[in-house]
């Protein structure tokens, strides 16, 4: 069975939902005669065809990205031009341009959605859009999401919770198993971040959240790390001089292995403040290292993956004094902290990668 995969970016762009995209198109392709390809949008002016890990990659054409999302007519038209010869079509929701493209050229096609949230910042699309996707929900065979909470709380999916498919995200325990060049590059970190060091992972963007954790160090004796790259790097640092906190809270770059700061690491935080973080790769990647997590209440899948008081903790978002507080808490508290810390380990072994392929690969069988 022949599968198209759309989504609006693919690797190497850094995304929880273009992350999932990948583990599904390497994980899958050529297993049980399933021939999985993908078709995103270009982050340039530029049209490629490209093999990326032994995945056939169509990226169209992009004018420009607005709010997150690819201006690309350039998708309509190879959309048109490739989708006729897949068996099922696999789109990946928010991208509305994919639903268009869908209805326009491919509505005979069968298809399956991937729901990972609602529309959250773009409301003004949400409205124009909303008959393509009550028509792409209606229409699709299967409706996958990564947790319960979601269904629960969409603005469109409990009309459809009779097609939706619970599939929890998953990640490879193994990869994330601390060998000696891991624990070598962990100790130069600690190194150099000589107090406990607590982390987060993101894009610099508004609903992460991170304003409100560099609020919150000022009421921690430690140091913070963000390793992230995004439009509001600027005046996240401007608000780091203006607080005084140059010496305890530090931003970098993106890296490619995340594994030695996650090790090194005492506390991740996760302090997103809308559903637009529906359930946060990075939460689940620090839960699998052992680490003691503190993320929002945001009634989507990061305070389903994160269990209160078990995992760690959950805050209310844009509340930096209660993040503060729960920052203080598990430093000062070690006994829960360690609790908290073998949860985390136990909690991990629900969220195999292995776990999720299989899941997705018998539904994907049984959809044509």
């Amino acid at each position: 069975m022949k599968i198209l995969q759309v989504n609006k970016f693919y690797y190497p762009w850094v995304g929880g939902v273009e992350k999932v995209v990948q583990q599904i198109a390497e994980g899958l392709n050529e297993e049980n005669n399933l021939k999985i390809d993908v078709l995103a949008c270009n982050s340039r002016n530029e049209r490629v065809i490209e093999e990326v890990n032994k995945v056939k990659v169509f990226r169209a054409k992009t004018l420009k990205v607005i709010l997150g999302m690819p201006l690309s007519f350039d998708f309509l038209s190879l959309y048109k031009k490739i989708a006729e010869d897949y068996d099922l079509i696999f789109l990946h929701y928010p991208f509305p341009l994919s639903f268009l493209a869908y209805f326009l050229f491919s509505r005979g096609k069968d298809l399956v959605i991937w729901y990972h949230s609602d529309i959250v910042r773009q409301r003004l699309l949400e409205v124009l859009f909303k008959p393509l996707h009550l028509f792409c929900l209606k229409k699709a065979k299967k409706i996958f999401v990564s947790n319960p909470n979601l269904i629960r709380s969409s603005n469109y999916l409990s009309k459809f919770e009779y097609k939706c498919v619970v599939i929890p995200f998953g990640v490879d325990l193994n990869y994330f198993q601390a060998n000696k060049d891991i624990k070598k590059k962990s100790a130069k970190i600690k190194q150099i971040f000589k107090k406990p060091l607590i982390l987060s992972v993101g894009r610099l963007v508004s609903y992460k959240g991170f304003k409100y954790l560099i609020k919150a160090a000022l009421e921690v004796e430690a140091q913070f790390l963000i390793i992230g790259e995004g439009k509001l790097k600027r005046s996240l640092l401007k608000l780091i001089k203006k607080l005084n906190l140059s010496d305890k809270f530090f931003i970098l770059p993106f890296v490619d292995d995340l594994r030695p700061y996650y090790l090194a690491c005492d506390i991740f935080v996760l302090p997103s403040i809308s559903k637009a973080e529906a359930f946060g790769i990075v939460l689940l990647e620090a839960i699998v290292c052992g680490k003691p997590v503190i993320s929002t209440r945001l009634n989507t899948g990061v305070d389903w993956l994160n269990m209160d008081q078990s995992t760690g903790f959950v805050v209310e978002p844009k509340n930096e004094k209660e993040l503060a507080s729960r920052i203080n808490f598990l430093l000062k508290n070690k006994d829960f902290y360690q609790q908290f810390s073998e949860n985390s380990k136990k909690r991990a072994k629900e969220f195999s990668l292995e776990k999720f392929l299989i899941s997705l690969k018998n539904e994907l069988l049984s959809s044509s």
